[in-house]
C-alpha cells in the first residue's frame, strides 16, 4: 500500500493502473461501517483508492472540526490490513489552496433536512467529492447508506457534471443494538450510548407501521416522535418522511419512502435513515 499527499503523485500512480479503478472517499476515523465499503470495493476491482481527509469546509461555526476524532496511523493499518492500493492523505493546503474560490452547487436535493440545518455543508461535500471524482476518475465510488442525502448529493453532482464514476450505496453497518456505526458516537457517554438506540427503534416504529399497513406520513412521522421524546436525553432536530429520489416530503409511503432523522443526544448530533415501502 503507498500513502500520498500531493494531486500529482497520486495523478501519476493512477494513470496506468488496471481498472476498474474504485474510490472510497472517508474522513478518517475508520470503523466497521467504513471497511464494510473498502471490503465490498476491494472485491469488485481491480485497484483500490482510499482517501482519508477531514474536510474543514463541510463544519459550520459551531460544529465539531477541532475535536473531530483522529487517528492516521490506525485508519492506514486499517486499510493496509484490507487490500487498499492507494490512499490519498492530503494536507488542507493542497485540496484549498490559497487561491481557491470555485464551490459546487447541487441544488435542490441538497437544500433539505441536512442542508436546511447546516448551511453551507452540502455546497463543500459536494466540492470536495468533485475533486476527488476529477483528480481520481474512478470507475466506481462507494458511499455508505447511512448519510443517504450525501449519496444523493453524489449521485446527483456525478450526473449533472458527467464525472463517469457509478455511485455504489453500501447498506449501514450496524451495532447488535442497531446504532448506525458513527465516528461521532465516540463522543457518547455510557448513558448517551444507551439513549442512542432511541434512532434506530424509532426508524423500526416507522418499518413495523408500514408492515401494519399503516401508509399516511403524517401519522407515521408523529409516532417516530413521540418515540424519540420518551427519551430524556434526546431532543429532535428533524423526522422525515420523503421521496427517496428527491427528498420531498410525502403525504403517503405510496410505493416507497426514505424515512430519516436527525436527533442530538447530549450535544452529539446523531442521523440515520431507512426505507419504507408502500403496502403489501
Amino acid at each position: 500500500m503507498k500513502t500520498i499527499e500531493t494531486i500529482a503523485e497520486l495523478r501519476s500512480e493512477l494513470a496506468h493502473v488496471e481498472r476498474p479503478l474504485g474510490l472510497v472517499p472517508t474522513m478518517g476515523a475508520l470503523h466497521e461501517g467504513h471497511m464494510a465499503l473498502v471490503r465490498q470495493a476491494r472485491h469488485e476491482t481491480k485497484t483500490l483508492t482510499a482517501s482519508i481527509f477531514v474536510n474543514p469546509a463541510q463544519f459550520g461555526p459551531h460544529e465539531d472540526l477541532s475535536t473531530y476524532p483522529r487517528d492516521m496511523d490506525a485508519d492506514l493499518a486499517k486499510m493496509e490490513q484490507a487490500g487498499v492500493d492507494l490512499v490519498f492523505t492530503p494536507p488542507v493546503e493542497e485540496v484549498y489552496p490559497g487561491e481557491f474560490d470555485t464551490y459546487v452547487d447541487v441544488g435542490r436535493v441538497a437544500a433539505r433536512l441536512e442542508g436546511e440545518r447546516r448551511p453551507g455543508h452540502f455546497r463543500s461535500v459536494a466540492t470536495v467529492v468533485c475533486k476527488l471524482l476529477a483528480i481520481v476518475r474512478p470507475d466506481r465510488v462507494y458511499f455508505g447508506q447511512k448519510d443517504a442525502q450525501q449519496c444523493l448529493v453524489a449521485k446527483r453532482l456525478n450526473a449533472d457534471m458527467d464525472l463517469g464514476a457509478e455511485i455504489v450505496v453500501v447498506p449501514t453497518v450496524r451495532e447488535a443494538d442497531g446504532l448506525a456505526l458513527s465516528s461521532r458516537n465516540a463522543y457518547l457517554s455510557s448513558p448517551e450510548r444507551e439513549a442512542a438506540t432511541v434512532l434506530y427503534r424509532a426508524l423500526m416504529l416507522a418499518s413495523s407501521m408500514r408492515d401494519d399497513g399503516v401508509t399516511g406520513t403524517e401519522a407515521i412521522r408523529r409516532e417516530m416522535r413521540s418515540l424519540i421524546e420518551t427519551e430524556p436525553l434526546a431532543r429532535i432536530d428533524y423526522v422525515s418522511v420523503a421521496d427517496p429520489d428527491t427528498l420531498d416530503e410525502l403525504d403517503d409511503v405510496g410505493s416507497r419512502a426514505l424515512a430519516s432523522l436527525a436527533v442530538r443526544i447530549g450535544d452529539t448530533r446523531l442521523i440515520d435513515n431507512t426505507t419504507l415501502e408502500g403496502s403489501r
